[in-house]
C-alpha cells in the first residue's frame, strides 16, 4: 500500500494530467501520499442546519436544506449574474453567481433537494449568499460525512481552474475511499497503547473529515507526535552513529600558545559562560572523535575570544586553524580583532578574501602548504581548490546559515581526515528550534555578557518626535559618540509606505550640515570599494553618522558608536531588530537604540516593538519571534539542506511536545541503538523511508 501511495496524482479519479500539473506547481502535490498529507488549515462546523426564518445578518456561515424554486438572470456583460430563489418552507433566500453561469444553471435542477452552505449577506431587505457551496442532498450521503468541514489553502490560479478548497476536499475523499482500511500503521502497537495514540488510519480520516471536535484533537495530536518523533529519532540516531564512528584528531595538550595568551594577552577575565564553553570544547578536542559543536552567543558575548582560544589549542597540538565568515566586512573584522589579541605572540595570521591581490594570494597559498601560516581567516575564498593546508585541524564557521551545505563540506574535508568543526552564530536560536535544526550537534551557549557592558536602552518614538530625536543625536555627537541610522529601503517605493535611505540621507544632511557634521552612506548596491571606503571613514571616526541599509547588520564592531536609529522599525522582524541593535553597546559607554515608526502599526508590529523595548535578552526575543512568525521566517535559521519538511507540527507552539518525543526517542535508542529488536522494526523501516528522501548532512549540521 505504501508503494500505492507513491502513484502520480494524475491517476486519482477527478484529477487527470492538466489538474495534476496545477497541483504539482501550485501546492507541491505530486503523489497520492502528498495529497493525503496536505492538511486543512481550518474547520467550520457543519453540524447545524438553519431555517431561513431564523437568519440574522451577524451569522458567519450558514447551512440550509431546501429546493430551488426558480432562476433569474439579470444584467449584461461583466455585470451579468444568475439568481436562484431557494426555499426551505420557512422563507426564501437568493443564491447569486457572477461566474460560470451557464454551467451552474445546467447542473442545478428545480425542486431537487440541495444542501446550501455559505456566508449570508443582507441587501435591500433580502438575504442572499454569493457563490454558495451546493450539494445534492442524496449524493452527499455517499461522501465521508464530517460535522466539521475542512478548509484547504489554495491559490488564485487553482481557484480559476475550479480547484478551490471544496474541490481539494473531494479529491481527498476519493483517495480515502480507495484507501479504506488499507493505510499501514507507522508506529508500533506498544507505542500507541503506552502514549494513548489513535491509529494512523483514524488520524488521517479525521484530520480531513472529523466526526467531532474530540476526534479532530486526537488526530492532530497523533500526527504531530509522529512527525516530531521521527525527526528526533532520525537526528538522534545519526548523532549516535557519528559519535561512534567518527574519528577526530586528538588535541591532547594545552601548550605555550594558549598559556602565553592566557597570561599575557587576555583582555579581560573570562565570564563563567565562556569558561564553561571552553571546557566543553577542550573535552571534544581531546576525545578522539570529530568535534561537531554549535556555539551560540548573543551579540557581544565574546564568541570570537572563545574561537581564538580553541584555535590556539589546535596550534599547541601542531595543527592549523581557519575561520570562514560570510562577508568581507566580517572576515576583516575577525582578522583585525584576532591580530590585536595576538600582539607579541609568535602566531602567523592572514586574511584571504575575493579582494586579496594575486601576489598576496600566492604567498598565502605557499605559507599554508608549508605550515608557516597558523591561522587563516577568510570568506568563500577559503573553499577554493587552490587553497591547500598542510594540516588543518580546526574549522570555525561564523554565521553558518549563510553558507550552503556543500560549501561547508568543502572546507572541513580539506584533509584526509575530517577537521574538528565549531559553528558559531550570533543569532540566538530558540531551544525548540535548536533541538530540531541543530539536534545532531552538541550545543554550547554563552549566555552572559563580559563585565562592564551596560544594557542598551531601547526607545520607541513616532515620526512626529523626529526633531526631538535629532536633538538627542546632536548631544551624543557633542560627547564624541557616533550614530547609525538604518533604513529598510534604498529608494522610495510606491507599494510600501516606508522610509527610504535616499530621502533620509537628504533630510539628515539638512539637519546635520557640514562642516560641523560629516555623514557617510552604505548600502547593498554600492561597489565593494565604495562601501569599504565609507565604512572605513566611520570606523576611523571621520564621519559622525552612518546612514545605511541592513548591510551593517553583521560584522561591524565600533565601540564608539553608541546610538542605533532604526527607521520604519515596523518593517523589520524581531531577530533583525535585535541584530541591528547589537551594532551598538560594544564599548563601556551607555548606548541607545531608537525605533522610529509611523502611527499605523499592525497588532503584530506593536507586539514586536513592545518585546524589543522590554528586553535585551536575545534568547527571549528569539522565542517570541518563533511564536509570532513561525520557523520558516526566522532570520538566521533557514538552512541549506534542511533535513525535514513539517506538515502539521509547529516549532513555535509545540516546544513541549518536541521535548517529550525527544525523551521517548532517546529512551528507545538507549535500549536498542540500531533498532534491531522486533518491536522496533517499524521504526527502522520508517527511518529508511525518510533517509531515502533526504540527504544526510548530519556531520556538517
Amino acid at each position: 500500500m505504501q508503494d500505492y501511495l507513491q502513484q502520480e496524482i494524475k491517476f486519482l479519479a477527478g484529477v487527470g494530467p492538466k489538474r495534476a500539473e496545477l497541483l504539482n506547481k501550485e501546492l507541491g502535490i505530486y503523489t497520492f501520499e502528498d495529497l493525503l498529507y496536505y492538511f486543512p488549515y481550518k474547520y467550520i462546523d457543519r453540524s447545524k442546519f438553519y431555517k431561513i426564518n431564523e437568519l440574522n445578518p451577524n451569522l458567519p456561515y450558514i447551512q440550509l436544506r431546501g429546493k430551488i424554486v426558480s432562476f433569474d438572470t439579470l444584467g449584461t456583460g461583466n455585470k451579468k449574474r444568475l439568481i436562484a430563489y431557494f426555499s426551505d418552507g420557512t422563507g426564501t433566500i437568493e443564491l447569486l453567481w457572477f461566474k460560470g453561469l451557464s454551467y451552474i444553471q445546467k447542473s442545478l435542477l428545480l425542486n431537487n433537494e440541495y444542501i446550501i452552505f455559505g456566508k449570508p449577506g443582507y441587501f435591500g431587505g433580502k438575504y442572499n449568499i454569493i457563490h454558495p457551496e451546493v450539494e445534492d442532498s442524496l449524493k452527499s450521503q455517499n461522501v465521508i460525512q464530517a460535522k466539521l468541514q475542512a478548509h484547504y489553502n489554495t491559490t488564485e490560479k487553482l481557484k480559476k481552474n475550479f480547484l478551490h478548497s471544496k474541490a481539494v476536499s473531494k479529491l481527498v475523499n476519493n483517495l480515502l475511499i480507495i484507501l479504506k482500511n488499507k493505510i499501514q500503521e507507522t508506529l508500533p502497537v506498544f507505542l500507541l497503547n503506552k502514549y494513548k495514540l489513535i491509529s494512523l488510519d483514524a488520524a488521517l480520516v479525521n484530520i480531513h473529515f472529523p466526526q467531532n471536535a474530540d476526534l479532530l484533537k486526537k488526530a492532530i495530536y497523533r500526527l504531530k507526535f509522529e512527525e516530531l518523533f521521527y525527526i528526533q529519532l532520525n537526528i538522534l540516531q545519526k548523532r549516535s552513529f557519528r559519535i561512534q564512528k567518527s574519528i577526530g584528531y586528538v588535541f591532547s595538550k594545552v601548550g605555550e600558545y594558549l598559556n602565553r595568551f592566557y597570561q599575557d594577552n587576555l583582555p579581560f577575565e573570562l565570564t563563567d559562560a565562556q569558561k564553561r564553553v571552553l571546557k566543553e570544547i577542550r573535552k571534544d578536542l581531546g576525545s578522539g572523535k570529530q568535534m561537531n559543536r554549535l556555539l551560540q552567543g548573543d551579540v557581544g558575548s565574546g564568541k570570537t575570544l572563545v574561537a581564538l582560544m580553541s584555535m590556539l589549542i589546535a596550534l599547541d597540538n601542531g595543527f592549523q586553524a581557519c575561520i570562514m565568515a560570510p562577508t568581507e566586512i566580517l572576515a576583516n573584522q575577525h582578522f583585525t580583532t584576532i591580530k590585536e589579541l595576538l600582539i607579541g605572540l609568535p602566531v602567523q595570521v592572514d586574511l584571504l578574501t575575493g579582494s586579496t591581490k594575486t601576489a598576496a594570494r600566492k604567498t598565502i597559498h605557499e605559507n599554508l602548504r608549508n605550515g608557516d601560516l597558523n591561522i587563516l581567516i577568510g570568506t568563500h575564498a577559503l573553499i577554493e581548490d587552490t587553497v591547500q593546508f598542510k594540516n588543518l585541524g580546526l574549522v570555525i564557521i561564523d554565521e553558518q546559515h549563510r553558507f550552503g551545505v556543500a560549501q561547508r563540506a568543502k572546507l572541513w574535508t580539506k584533509n584526509d581526515q575530517p577537521s574538528h568543526i565549531l559553528v558559531m552564530t550570533a543569532t540566538p536560536i530558540p531551544r525548540t528550534l535548536a533541538m530540531t535544526i541543530y539536534g545532531d550537534l552538541d550545543i554550547s551557549v554563552i549566555d552572559e555578557l563580559p563585565p562592564g557592558r551596560k544594557p542598551i536602552q531601547t526607545t520607541h518614538l513616532y515620526d512626529s518626535r523626529r526633531l526631538r530625536m535629532f536633538g538627542f543625536l546632536k548631544q551624543q555627537i557633542e560627547q564624541g559618540r557616533q550614530i547609525y541610522i538604518v533604513y529598510p529601503l534604498i529608494k522610495e517605493s510606491e507599494k510600501m509606505d516606508y522610509k527610504d535611505l535616499e530621502d533620509g540621507y537628504e533630510s539628515i544632511s539638512r539637519a546635520f550640515p557640514p562642516p560641523k557634521y560629516a555623514v557617510s552612506v552604505v548600502h547593498g548596491k554600492m561597489k565593494p570599494q565604495e562601501k569599504d571606503a565609507a565604512m572605513n571613514l566611520f570606523i576611523k571616526g571621520q564621519t559622525h553618522i552612518m546612514v545605511a541599509t541592513t548591510v551593517i547588520e553583521v560584522g561591524v564592531n565600533i565601540p564608539n558608536a553608541s546610538v542605533m536609529v532604526i527607521e520604519s522599525a515596523e518593517r523589520f522582524g524581531l531577530s533583525q531588530l535585535h541584530q541591528l541593535r547589537g551594532r551598538v553597546g560594544r564599548g563601556a559607554d551607555q548606548s541607545f537604540c531608537i525605533l522610529m515608526t509611523s502611527y499605523k502599526l499592525s497588532n503584530e508590529a506593536r507586539k514586536r516593538i513592545e518585546i524589543i523595548t522590554r528586553t535585551n535578552d536575545g534568547f527571549e526575543i528569539a522565542e517570541a519571534d518563533l511564536k509570532l512568525r513561525g520557523p520558516g521566517d526566522m532570520e538566521g535559521t533557514q538552512q541549506s539542506g534542511l533535513a525535514f519538511d513539517l506538515k502539521i507540527a509547529n516549532l513555535g507552539q509545540d516546544g513541549q511536545l518536541i521535548q517529550y518525543v525527544r525523551d521517548i526517542a532517546e529512551g528507545i535508542l538507549d535500549d536498542d541503538p540500531e533498532l534491531k529488536n522486533s518491536d522496533n522494526f517499524i521504526f527502522a523501516k520508517q527511518l529508511k523511508k525518510i533517509s531515502s528522501k533526504k540527504v544526510d548532512f548530519s556531520v556538517i549540521s
